[in-house]
């Protein structure tokens, strides 16, 4: 495995992220210094997966105090930067959570000297990478007996290491499998239009030896029609109280083809990712992305004037069409009592 993020140094250190934009092309590392630049890396998808995102978001409340030395100055970077960081993205839920989790760690140490405030931040959000290692080596093991010797499983977008602090979330699945054993195939969609699957994914599972085949988006019916396909497991942004679950556009569709043809559809989420204040699939916030992000993979140049563009970078999975939610506390269903 691989850390797709990482802090290096103390108090005034800095995060290190792999930028995931340049992959699989190239493996680029960045420095990121500041909690705009940190921001920044959320919004362009440097870093993405809403676990990593939460990460990224802890470290990025430690950056806004950098070399800051006055309890004022602490009090006054903070006060600035939680709704920042917290407003970076609106669907993946971890990034609020965890924003308020370093909020709390500070309002609980407010009346320390300021440079125990700020090791106190920097080990609150080490911890949070910590725990969300653990977790996801839970998860795997939570759903590794769902995938049997031959099976076949498609996956959408990605929800591995790189969109974690440890070994994902679905892909962390076909990782506890294949250490237990178990010989089978991944089916991952491209994940239009910035091509997660195709890109990330692959990638991943290619460096675990784990066989993967990328198809195209549009391709997923006839391979369900074939009887292609055994099992579908994906991650998701943010689940709602009832069990709907937010995962990235396309992921509906991939349910609602596994639902017509009698084929499982799970969920793998930690319970950072569970927003039990949200009642249902119909309260989560859904991210319209820029319209470049659509078009750009054909053309160089704009699209002639009057066409438009939607880009929602989710869509949200009824609860009905999911057969359980694999989480670090096993395979559950609604009310989710062992994780609220």
């Amino acid at each position: 495995m691989f850390e797709t993020i990482r802090w290096e140094g103390d108090r005034d250190g800095h995060a290190v992220l792999i930028d995931q934009t340049v992959l699989p092309d190239r493996y680029e590392e960045i420095d990121i210094e500041t909690p705009a630049a940190m921001i920044d890396a959320i919004r362009r998808l440097s870093v993405r997966g809403a676990p990593a995102i939460g990460v990224a978001a802890a470290y990025g409340v430690c950056l806004a105090t950098r070399g800051i030395e006055s309890k004022d100055g602490v009090e006054g970077a903070l006060r600035e930067a939680f709704p920042m960081i917290r407003d970076a993205r609106p669907t993946a839920v971890n990034l609020h959570h965890m924003v308020d989790r370093m909020k709390a760690a500070y309002e609980a140490h407010a009346g320390d000297e300021p440079l125990a405030i700020r090791d106190r931040l920097l080990d609150e959000a080490r911890g949070i990478q910590s725990e969300d290692h653990a977790l996801c080596v839970k998860i795997g093991e939570s759903g590794a007996g769902l995938i049997k010797d031959g099976a076949r499983v498609l996956t959408h977008c990605n929800a591995g290491a790189l969109a974690t602090a440890g070994q994902g979330t679905a892909l962390s699945v076909f990782y506890a499998a294949k250490n237990a054993g178990r010989k089978f195939e991944v089916f991952a969609d491209e994940t239009r239009p910035l091509l997660q699957g195709s890109r990330l994914t692959s990638w991943e599972l290619q460096r675990a030896e784990i066989p993967v085949t990328v198809i195209c988006d549009n391709a997923a019916g006839h391979f369900f029609g074939k009887g292609e396909i055994d099992l579908v497991v994906t991650g998701a942004d943010r689940v709602a109280a009832n069990g709907d679950a937010a995962n990235k556009i396309g992921t509906y569709s991939v349910a609602c083809l596994a639902h017509a043809h009698g084929v499982p559809f799970y969920i793998a989420a930690p319970s950072t990712t569970f927003d039990f204040e949200v009642p249902n699939g119909d309260s989560i916030p859904i991210e319209e992305r820029a319209p470049e992000e659509v078009w750009q993979i054909a053309a160089n140049e704009p699209p002639a004037e009057g066409i438009r563009f939607r880009n929602p970078a989710f869509d949200v999975t009824p609860a009905k069409l999911i057969a359980g939610w694999i989480t670090e506390k096993g395979i559950l269903q609604p009310p989710f009592d062992q994780i609220r």
